[in-house]
């Protein structure tokens, strides 16, 4: 008996393997949210306006680089869930009862 969970069992329940694409693509998708959230530290440092804007630049597309990276590792239905999981435009609304369903019938299909 495993006490221990760690966050790539939950997706096992969908009986999906977490191989080391996955584990990579969790981990560039995670990276890349560090890298946007340094993006609203940038402007605070104390140094040039040209360094700030060069290094603005650089974070931000680096961590899209990582985050359409680790997307396609994950696949299209696992980079869809996160996608919508780390937007905070859906972090206090309430599942609907037909929500849940869809996600059961298309977990499912396969």
């Amino acid at each position: 008996m495993r006490l221990h969970i760690t966050a790539f069992d939950k997706f096992n329940k969908f009986n999906m393997q977490t191989s080391w694409k996955f584990k990579t693509g969790i981990i560039l998708i995670v990276i890349s949210l560090f890298l946007f959230a340094t993006l609203l530290i940038i402007p605070f440092l104390n140094i040039d306006k040209k360094a700030k804007i060069t290094a603005t630049t650089t974070t931000l597309v680096i961590a899209e680089i990582m985050f359409y990276s680790g997307g396609a590792l994950l696949g299209k239905e696992i980079f869809k869930k996160y996608k919508a999981y780390f937007n905070p435009g859906n972090w206090f609304k309430k599942k609907s009862v037909t929500d849940a369903v869809a996600v059961d019938n298309s977990t499912n299909d396969k």
